[in-house]
């Protein structure tokens, strides 16, 4: 966007720019000078005066000259702050004229430097300020991976491969395509609570952002008589996203729920192709979250556990060919009708194993922490008690993983 096409935002922030100045000690237009005839001689205002008002009249002449200069200081600092250009030239040559023109004790007022940040934090979402290209995106991986190691409990595979993942992505300097990543797994695993968290890290606003889109099965396209509506809605809102944004992710809650019909509508937004200056898709994240093979995941953890081996030697070599085959039988679902796993359009697969007891106490010491309530070894234990486990011999993994965990501390409340 060049300077041109940035007049109008530019235009308010400097009426902003003055009402600062004027709250910082500025003289306002309290008062019309009265006009003088042409025939009138012109007569020197302080001579006229007395004492006091002639000290006033010098104290307020040297404030506005300091504020002229503060005003300059202020426009380069702007100036800076939105185009990044000339700064490191200039900044000698400032320095000298702020510091010759400068009233003892001024500089730039603190509360200035904060309405600053805020004006220019406001301009660059006008504009191509900021590191990524996009003031709506940060790409915290570090923070992402701090995370998902702290408060992520018992999926070790999960965390390896969306970590990787979105890591080579997003260092990518042209991906070929865009990044699909399939999370599959019983419901209270940790995939809505994985996709939120990705969007917190890789978005200023997380799920909030207009670079991130939200959709549920049965909530957005509830009835299948107007599959051929929803997929013309689905396409659009897609399209104008990514036109928006340098970086967009798209999130389908119930995947397995979606009509097969919706799937393939989507399918050419993830598939490689040569845009020549088109819409850039390939920067796009689409992550479908679903319960199929959430039986042969339980199935190959409750074999390890049978046989006496930790869950974390679960490897994706072993539990991938299982997982895919459960998702290919020829059940009614999106997914088995589509044609995204005969094309290959789904990079990862991302399995979420059932959680044990032991898990189930660290997700209820999280809702504590996060609500900042005290908590005891006995409490943890009460609340994971509460929860129903399987297989019926066994009592091996929570029915309901770790999702209604923060409901039931409540029980707790003094």
């Amino acid at each position: 966007m060049g300077r041109g096409a940035l007049w109008l935002p530019l235009g308010l922030a400097c009426c902003l720019l003055l009402l600062l100045l004027q709250g910082s000690g500025g003289l306002g237009n309290r008062g019309a000078a009265p006009t003088r005839a042409p025939w009138e001689e012109e007569r020197d205002p302080v001579a006229e005066v007395g004492p006091w008002r002639r000290a006033k009249y010098e104290a307020v002449k040297k404030h506005l000259v300091a504020v002229g200069a503060l005003s300059k200081q202020y426009w380069h600092y702007l100036a800076c702050k939105v185009w990044q250009e000339g700064c490191k030239e200039e900044e000698e040559e400032e320095e000298e004229e702020r510091e010759s023109s400068r009233s003892p004790g001024w500089s730039m007022p603190l509360v200035g430097q904060d309405y600053l940040e805020i004006l220019s934090a406001w301009y660059c979402s006008f504009g191509k300020c900021c590191e990524t290209g996009d003031c709506r995106i940060v790409n915290n991986v570090t923070g992402l991976e701090a995370d998902l190691n702290r408060q992520l409990h018992g999926q070790h595979l999960a965390k390896e491969i969306v970590l990787q993942a979105v890591q080579r992505f997003l260092q990518s300097p042209r991906p070929e395509r865009a990044l699909v990543l399939s999370f599959h797994g019983w419901s209270g695993t940790g995939k809505n609570f994985v996709a939120r968290m990705v969007a917190s890290h890789l978005f200023r606003d997380g799920l909030r952002s207009e670079c991130v889109r939200v959709f549920i099965s049965l909530f957005h396209f509830p009835h299948q008589n107007y599959v051929d509506s929803y997929k013309a809605q689905l396409k659009k809102q897609i399209s104008e996203t990514v036109q928006l944004c340098k970086q967009s992710l798209f999130i389908f809650d119930e995947a397995e729920k979606l009509h097969f019909g919706l799937l393939d509508a989507i399918k050419p937004f993830m598939a490689r192709h040569d845009n020549k200056g088109q819409v850039d898709y390939q920067r796009s994240i689409f992550i479908f979250l679903s319960n199929l093979g959430g039986n042969a995941i339980n199935e190959v953890a409750l074999d390890f556990w049978r046989a006496g081996r930790a869950r974390e030697e679960i490897t994706m070599e072993f539990l991938e060919p299982r997982l895919k085959l459960e998702l290919q039988e020829p059940e009614e679902n999106g997914y088995a009708r589509s044609h995204l796993l005969e094309e290959n359009l789904i990079d990862f697969f991302v399995p979420f194993l059932p959680l044990e007891y032991h898990h189930i106490k660290l997700c209820t010491q999280d809702a504590f922490l996060a609500r900042g309530l005290p908590y005891s070894e006995a409490a943890l234990d009460e609340v994971a008690r509460m929860m129903v486990y399987v297989p019926r011999e066994e009592k091996l993994f929570s029915a309901q993983g770790c999702k209604s965990v923060a409901q039931r501390i409540n029980y707790f409340l003094p």
